[in-house]
């Protein structure tokens, strides 16, 4: 009883903010997401008679509150199938963790995906959406891939990812890498507390409509637009809040002014940031080099992506 899967972490373009259900992880809205490859997460799941539940990342074991947080994924996966063996785990990323790239994001949904594989289940992305949700809201959307949505929903059975686009949509990204500590749970929390919080969230139907109206068009400088509007709402939310969060970093705004130096030459490039420091620069395809270029000549570290796919099982297990 043992299954291996990978996932890609995800950019938020529409994000979700803020927990109307922090136990089930329901949000207070829709959202939309990217997929970001080759950024990948593998995690081994093998169900056996041990004598407790056990999870390593990155080489260093789990315990506390983010045991807790993985066992809000496997524990209604175990019930579902009827076991009461305990698991055994292990993830690895190649890439920086904790810093706004969407690890939380692959690494709750290849957990969901080897875990209901091992457990004998047989279950389709949306489903296992719901079980990578309890963990992070955001891996809902890296198990469907590509473009997705993932619809707040009510309760726990109607809080699901759907895939909007898959692959062939693509669009140039470079990740600005910009090493923070990254808050997104206490952003979370926080949320309601900035006096902006309602009004953007007025603004969500618009924004998720005219998101889904530019992946359906494969309009990709709407895409690119929509997301960077949609980060200056999110992060005067979260610099607002209770709790003034400022998340960014002095190299955050280096890109982002680079970014509109970009625009003024001509090339269409956009930024977009998560609830952290690292900087997403989008693009159409074919301008993602002089992109990459032009963030690079910062010195600041770049990784190159592009649209990626769903999770999925494989093979090469991690133990």
């Amino acid at each position: 009883m043992k299954a291996t899967a990978v996932a890609h972490p995800i950019q938020g373009l529409i994000k979700y903010h803020g927990l109307a259900d922090p136990v089930l992880r329901l949000p207070f809205h829709d959202s939309i997401s990217v997929c970001t490859a080759p950024l990948t997460t593998r995690t081994t799941v093998e169900f056996g008679e041990f004598p407790r539940d056990q999870a390593t990342i990155d080489g260093r074991e789990v315990m506390g509150h983010d045991m807790e947080r993985i066992r809000s994924v496997v524990d209604p996966i175990r019930a579902k199938a009827s076991i009461r063996r305990r698991f055994r785990m292990a993830s690895e990323n190649d890439f920086p963790s904790n810093i706004g790239l969407g690890a939380s994001a692959s690494g709750f949904a290849a957990l969901a995906m080897a875990s209901a594989k091992a457990a004998g289940l047989d279950l389709g992305l949306e489903e296992i959406s719901r079980f990578a949700r309890r963990g992070a809201g955001s891996a809902a959307r890296a198990v469907t891939g590509g473009f997705s949505k993932w619809k707040m929903g009510l309760t726990d059975e109607d809080s699901y990812a759907t895939r909007l686009a898959g692959e062939e949509l693509q669009m140039g990204m470079v990740v600005a890498v910009v090493p923070a500590f990254k808050q997104t749970e206490d952003a979370h929390r926080e949320a309601l507390t900035s006096p902006f919080f309602h009004a953007r969230l007025a603004e969500m139907p618009r924004l998720i409509a005219e998101m889904e109206l530019a992946i359906r068009n494969r309009d990709i400088g709407s895409i690119c637009g929509l997301a960077e509007r949609d980060t200056l709402m999110l992060h005067g939310i979260t610099m607002t809040g209770a709790g003034e969060m400022v998340l960014w970093q002095p190299d955050t705004l280096r890109v982002i002014l680079a970014v509109r130096r970009l625009r003024e030459q001509g090339i269409p490039a956009f930024f977009s940031i998560d609830t952290g420091a690292t900087v997403y620069v989008n693009t159409f395809p074919d301008h993602a080099e002089q992109v990459w270029t032009a963030i690079a000549d910062l010195g600041i570290e770049t990784i190159p992506c592009a649209v990626g796919g769903p999770a999925r099982v494989v093979e090469e297990p991690l133990f």
